[in-house]
């Protein structure tokens, strides 16, 4: 079995999209109005509407997964996304050894963008391919 994505629904898709872009510097694969993905070497970020999902699902109310990007630089994605996120956590240097930086997306979920900075957390990631 392989892990290949994971989808947020929300009320707004491109918002959402739009948002990502910026983020990650990957653009999205808008299929159609209700659903978008971008797609990255580990895996896909998928964006749904509220539409394509039961009705139990109510985007926003997210308060235990954390959407995490690997990046090069955590402090230089900290000065590029300057007055377009608010940091609920400034890069930080996490026990496990990686950098991290936390904000939330337009709908409230918890993005981390980190980066491996110490030799253990580098080989963790050297072992998997990118």
């Amino acid at each position: 079995m392989d892990f290949v994505s994971i989808r947020v629904i929300t009320e707004n898709v491109a918002r959402l999209a739009d948002f990502y872009e910026k983020v990650t510097g990957v653009p999205a694969e808008r299929l159609n109005d209700d659903f978008a993905e971008l797609v990255t070497s580990y895996g896909t970020l998928a964006i749904g509407s509220t539409r394509t999902a039961p009705a139990a699902i109510r985007p926003g109310e997210n308060r235990s997964v954390i959407i995490e990007f690997r990046v090069d630089d955590v402090d230089a994605a900290f000065r590029d996304l300057a007055g377009f996120v608010s940091p609920e956590q400034e890069p930080t240097t996490m026990p496990w050894g990686n950098r991290s930086l936390l904000f939330h997306d337009p709908d409230g979920n918890l993005v981390n963008l980190f980066a491996p900075v110490t030799p253990a957390a580098s080989e963790r990631f050297s072992r998997r391919s990118r």
